[in-house]
């Protein structure tokens, strides 16, 4: 079985409140992009699960492997085999595009598929929960508004059909945690159901990360990159999660800076 778990941007992401559990609630719109990682997997003779890596480093233990704590979540319940599993890693770490989250809902719904678990797509939210906040987004895939802790989800009519995406990851890591230790949450007055409606042209001034408030003076480089994005002419330019990486939203395919391409940043590029 081969599946190719994609990543995530966020268009606009609000951190509303501070719960009672140490998370935040926030607002945000999460929206599929088409930079992938692979996964295959084959039944093995042992009882266990087996896990290798090409591509980026996975450099976690296997408690901490997101795929693996997935494969391991469904084997409690359900009577499925061991497995060879190989990750190709392409999305990078420390980028708020849910690439882990990604591979790890990606490998429930294999495994549910593979193995006729007969688990529904509200079923497969519930293991995805216990995984992280936005792994349940990438179970339907498809534009959605997340509040919560970002697992609340409602489905959201949002079309960039013709733009250009430009993603940039510049050679640093955010930490999700360090990320939120720093930010102040803010009710906001705006809809962001409401704002992602209106031209793509008015997003500019009225679309906001709260991160990049927090994020910004730690990494000034990623402050950067946004306002490169913008002089490039990008008609929308944010950070996407916790960073470190932005995207711009163009018209008209770009010509990147010779400097965007030797200074070692991630840049992928594609058309919706």
């Amino acid at each position: 079985m081969i599946t190719y778990p994609n990543a995530k941007l966020n268009l606009g992401l609000n951190v509303v409140e501070k719960r009672n559990d140490g998370f935040h609630n926030i607002e945000t719109i999460f929206l599929p992009i088409g930079l992938s990682d692979a996964i295959e997997f084959v039944e093995s003779e042992d009882e266990k699960v087996e896990f290798s890596n090409s591509g980026i480093l996975v450099d976690c233990s296997a408690e901490q492997n997101l795929i693996l704590k997935a494969y391991e979540l469904l084997k409690a319940d359900f009577d499925i085999p061991g497995l060879k599993v190989h990750l190709h890693k392409v999305i990078p770490f420390g980028a708020g595009l849910g690439g882990g989250s990604s591979d790890a809902s990606f490998m429930l719904k294999s495994l549910n598929s593979v193995y006729n678990l007969g688990l529904s797509k509200e079923e497969l939210k519930v293991y995805a929960r216990q995984l992280g906040s936005d792994c349940a987004f990438f179970i339907d895939n498809v534009p959605c508004f997340g509040e919560g802790k970002g697992d609340e989800l409602s489905a959201i009519n949002v079309s960039l059909k013709g733009y250009y995406l430009v993603l940039i990851k510049p050679d640093v890591n955010v930490s999700t945690p360090a990320a939120y230790r720093y930010v102040k949450p803010v009710k906001t007055t705006k809809n962001l159901r409401d704002l992602v409606t209106l031209p793509v042209e008015q997003w500019k001034d009225k679309i906001k990360n709260d991160f990049e408030d927090s994020v910004f003076p730690q990494f000034p480089v990623i402050k950067e990159i946004k306002y490169k994005l913008y002089n490039m002419g990008a008609t929308f330019a944010s950070m996407s999660g916790s960073g470190a990486s932005v995207f711009g939203i163009f018209e008209n395919l770009p010509e990147l800076p010779e400097e965007l391409k030797n200074d070692g940043s991630f840049v992928w590029i594609e058309k919706f």
